[in-house]
């Protein structure tokens, strides 16, 4: 029992003075107590300890931004322990990561703070670096997890491309087997623009175009993703996101700018839209002529209206340039420049037809119908534009006439007077018969003549005009009326046969413009052929 006493005794006697020692024992690897050291842990467990301020750095900053480099370090997919090393400067010993990247800079001041030389400092702290990246690349090594997620990010890219893929082709599918119920195709007022075809085609043109553009749009989205799981390439990832922000931003706010004039634009449309009906209604009431002014005439109404809303429309175009964007440009002002000259220099001839044209609709020297001669040109008008009038002849041969053609040259209208004169138009043509044969006779076998032609009127009756007496015969003019103006050759035809017929019932030989013949002159030259025939 005395034994176990002495011992016990012994025991805590050790241990008092062995506390009171450690205690006592100067601890040269700790800091002076004056200063406070802040731990650098980048991965849970203090590597060392920094002590003092650098600059506007104070030493808690220094330390948490060795850590976050010490990170960047061990992010590296294909980090190189050997490529950090000491490079000596003129206050420090830095430590660097292939020769550009700094970790640390040890100071003298970081040496004092420990009681040790600054080259002890940086050895230590480099040995300390490197042990623990390697150590955490062995114990949680990146690049293997790096690219797993890499392949299994372009697994899904690419099962997202096929379903995508396959989502345009089964729309596709579906609007082409109800194509008779989408493509109908596409017209305004009286002009078929696009055929149900031809819609088909373009629509599905257009898909293409935005399949593509989708599973590119698809495809880039996907590359800041793929960049960012490899710190190498993070960098681009901010790159390429910009590359698609940086416009849609600047359209965006150039949008949000442009907003208050594209409000005045759209009033100023809103206000001669508006005005353009009110003055087409004012036109076409002209037209119809329910509206009735002195010295205007209604066929003046649609031309007069095409001019006052191309004025209409220039004028509205002068208000609103200054409100278009980039209308301020000289990029801007010169290509309207250039496009002014071209069309000047280009089109002289066009505005000149054009011109004609307008010259044309208000003189109304014929309208789409009449039977006219311009030049040597007979025909009926089919069509009457800005630039050129269109005469169909009595063959069916259209033939175009410039504007500027027909202002210049001398125009005969047959079918003026036909609609507004009871009349109608005076056909005509001359025979000359010798003066041995009485002029009532003449004139009467013409005016049977006259009137067993075909499509000319009866009343006023056919009469003849003693044109001229020539030489040898007298001219005999007959003249009978007609409505039928683009009946013309047809009507000279019939005359022409009815006046054989009818100087050779009546015995009166033709002799235009002279007639010379060996014969027995007791018959008529009719009549022997005539008999000729018969013998034959």
């Amino acid at each position: 029992m005395t034994q176990v006493i002495g011992f016990l005794s012994f025991f805590i006697c050790f241990s008092v003075l062995a506390r009171t020692t450690i205690v006592e024992l100067p601890d040269k690897s700790l800091p002076p107590t004056k200063h406070q050291g802040y731990p650098v842990t980048p991965f849970k467990d203090t590597l060392f300890l920094v002590y003092n301020n650098v600059g506007s750095f104070s030493a808690k900053e220094r330390a948490n931004y060795i850590s976050n480099k010490i990170k960047k370090l061990y992010e590296e997919s294909f980090f190189e322990k050997d490529s950090i090393s000491l490079i000596p400067s003129d206050v420090s010993l830095d430590i660097v990561y292939k020769n550009d990247f700094v970790i640390m800079s040890v100071l003298e001041a970081d040496a004092k703070a420990e009681n040790q030389s600054i080259s002890y400092i940086a050895k230590r702290n480099l040995a300390l670096i490197k042990k623990a990246i390697t150590d955490q690349n062995e114990n949680y090594s990146q690049l293997p997890k790096r690219i797993g997620y890499t392949a299994l990010l372009i697994l899904i890219i690419t099962l997202v491309l096929v379903l995508a893929g396959k989502l345009f082709n089964l729309l596709k599918k579906y609007i082409i087997k109800n194509k008779t119920k989408y493509f109908k195709g596409f017209s305004y007022n009286t002009i078929k623009i696009l055929s149900p075809a031809k819609q088909q085609f373009v629509f599905l043109r257009f898909f293409g175009f935005i399949k593509m553009v989708t599973l590119v749009f698809i495809v880039y989205l996907s590359l800041p993703v793929l960049f960012s799981i490899f710190p190498a390439t993070k960098e681009y990832t901010t790159t390429l996101i910009q590359w698609i922000l940086t416009p849609a931003k600047s359209v965006v706010m150039g949008l949000v700018d442009f907003l208050p004039s594209l409000i005045t634009i759209i009033v100023i449309v809103v206000i001669f839209k508006y005005s353009l009906k009110v003055i087409k209604f004012f036109f076409y009431e002209i037209k119809s002529e329910n509206i009735k002014i002195d010295g205007f005439y209604s066929d003046w109404a649609l031309p007069t209206f095409n001019i006052v809303r191309l004025l209409m429309y220039a004028f509205m175009l002068v208000i609103i340039f200054p409100y278009l964007p980039g209308s301020d440009s000289s990029i801007f002002k010169g290509v309207s420049v250039f496009v002014g000259v071209l069309f000047s220099l280009g089109s002289s001839n066009a505005i000149a037809n054009m011109v004609a044209g307008l010259v044309i609709t208000y003189m109304r020297p014929f309208k789409i119908g009449d039977y006219i001669k311009i030049g040597d040109v007979s025909g009926e008008v089919i069509e009457k534009t800005a630039l050129v009038t269109r005469i169909r002849t009595p063959k069916f041969e259209d033939i175009t006439i410039p504007n500027a053609t027909v202002l210049s040259s001398t125009s005969t209208n047959y079918s003026a007077n036909t609609q507004h004169s009871t009349n109608g138009l005076l056909v005509h043509t001359t025979v000359s018969i010798g003066y041995d044969v009485p002029w009532a006779d003449i004139h009467k076998a013409l005016i049977e003549a006259a009137l067993k032609t075909e499509m000319t009127e009866k009343e006023p009756q056919p009469f003849v005009l003693q044109t001229s007496l020539d030489d040898f015969y007298v001219s005999y003019q007959i003249n009978v009326y007609t409505k039928h103006p683009t009946k013309q050759p047809r009507i000279y035809s019939s005359l022409h046969q009815n006046i054989q017929d009818s100087f050779n019932a009546a015995g009166i030989e033709i002799m235009s413009p002279h007639y010379s013949a060996l014969r027995d002159g007791n018959a008529t030259t009719v009549q022997s052929e005539i008999k000729d025939n018969n013998k034959l």
